[in-house]
């Protein structure tokens, strides 16, 4: 039986949850009706407004019909980690395209920035909102810190995913192995968050926790070598060209070479704090 529950529309949540569905709304409208630019980077920065708006939409109707307490999985973990991965692709987002999108006379451009500036303080509110809960809601996994790291891992890789073009790697061993790294480590990812997710991990006939950390490992190594082995194929004899403007091909090299670097660091906590839990924390008990 589904009923009707007017206090998810009026509490704090709810009420930051309203305003960010009308500035997600409000910064992807004024960005489409300048028009569309070639480019993968507005591309993410549509997406990103797109994507925030369409979940928290979403999170709204199933929390105002109820429908969320018939899902199989922990809602209270899956919002606040939404919360937090809104939170971080905004703020991506509303610093990449003012710098490659805006200019003194972009008034709808300017006007795009400024809301999604807005919309990022609004998610990183509700993120503190849901912290604060007393009833010990963030205990899900996706909202502590090993799965905030799991989302920026694939996070990271989704800024890769955005930089690299075909010609970069086509033709290149070393750099194919690299994409191979981002492509695996990103499946993985999602794997695991999915399977934690939908309380599946207790169907494994071994450890879940001891299996993240040997993927956590597998991971950092292999990122390790993409750490090396992108900026040596791909930068170390193509130097930047004279006449590269503002949306130059070699720059997302750059990119991919800084979020490589980033994702590897990430792994490498993410490995040192699980092993930590489970082998040091949970033996204390």
């Amino acid at each position: 039986m589904i009923s009707v529950d007017l206090r998810s529309l009026t509490q704090p949540v709810g009420i930051m949850r309203i305003m960010a569905t009308i500035l997600t709304l409000m910064a992807f409208s004024l960005v489409a009706t300048v028009g569309y630019i070639s480019s993968p980077y507005w591309v993410w920065c549509m997406f990103t407004w797109c994507f925030c708006f369409f979940f928290t939409l979403l999170i709204l109707i199933l929390e105002f019909t109820t429908v969320y307490t018939k899902l199989p999985f922990a809602w209270d973990d899956f919002t606040a980690a939404f919360a937090i991965l809104a939170s971080i692709m905004l703020l991506v987002a509303s610093i990449i395209y003012p710098t490659f999108f805006t200019c003194n006379n972009c008034h709808r451009q300017i006007g795009a920035s400024a809301v999604s500036w807005v919309c990022f303080g609004v998610y990183t509110a509700e993120v503190v909102l849901t912290r604060l809960r007393p009833r010990g809601q963030t205990s899900g996994f996706l909202s502590t810190l090993p799965g905030i790291m799991k989302m920026l891992e694939i996070f990271l890789a989704c800024l890769i995913f955005t930089s690299l073009e075909n010609g970069q790697y086509v033709g290149s061993p070393g750099l194919q192995w690299c994409v191979a790294v981002y492509s695996l480590c990103f499946i993985f990812a999602i794997v695991m968050i999915l399977l934690t997710l939908g309380q599946l991990t207790s169907f494994f006939p071994f450890p879940f926790d001891k299996l993240a950390i040997v993927y956590n490992i597998l991971a950092a190594v292999m990122y390790m070598t993409a750490m090396v082995i992108w900026p040596l194929y791909s930068l170390s004899t193509n130097r930047r060209p004279s006449d590269c403007g503002h949306h130059c091909s070699w720059d997302k090299l750059v990119v991919i070479t800084f979020m490589t670097i980033l994702n590897f660091i990430v792994y490498t906590l993410d490995t040192v704090y699980t092993a930590r839990l489970v082998f040091v924390v949970n033996n204390q008990q």
